[in-house]
């Protein structure tokens, strides 16, 4: 009978995590910087959030996916826009509130390509 190893946990990368956690990985501590992270200490982060996660998922700075999401632009268009930093909730709320030009631009652009796309695949179905 032939004895099976233990598994070995899988592990990723803090950058890969970060971005399954949807933070940016710099303003994380210190300690989830500087090891890999299982995808057990994974799925716990995501069940039971620390307070540290929290906060930062609340207040920023944020990673470009979110920062585009929740000003409903894509990431190119943040780009485009020269937004090439993470930016808090209180920037993203104060871009929101008085949208410069290139937001407008790039939020009209982004709602076209999404009704584009949405048309497309009532077409397919």
């Amino acid at each position: 009978m032939a004895v099976s190893k233990a598994k070995k946990p899988q592990v990723m990368k803090p950058a890969t995590a970060a971005q399954k956690l949807d933070v940016y990985l710099p303003a994380t501590p210190r300690e989830f910087q500087d090891r890999l992270v299982s995808r057990d200490e994974l799925d716990e982060l995501q069940r039971n959030p620390p307070e540290w996660l929290v906060d930062l998922r609340r207040d920023g700075p944020h990673p470009r996916n979110v920062v585009a999401a929740r000003l409903r632009v894509s990431n190119s268009g943040l780009a485009r826009g020269g937004v090439t930093e993470a930016l808090t909730t209180e920037e993203i709320a104060a871009l929101a509130a008085d949208p410069p030009e290139w937001l407008v631009r790039e939020r009209e652009s982004f709602a076209e390509v999404r009704r584009e796309q949405r048309r497309l695949q009532e077409r397919r179905d």
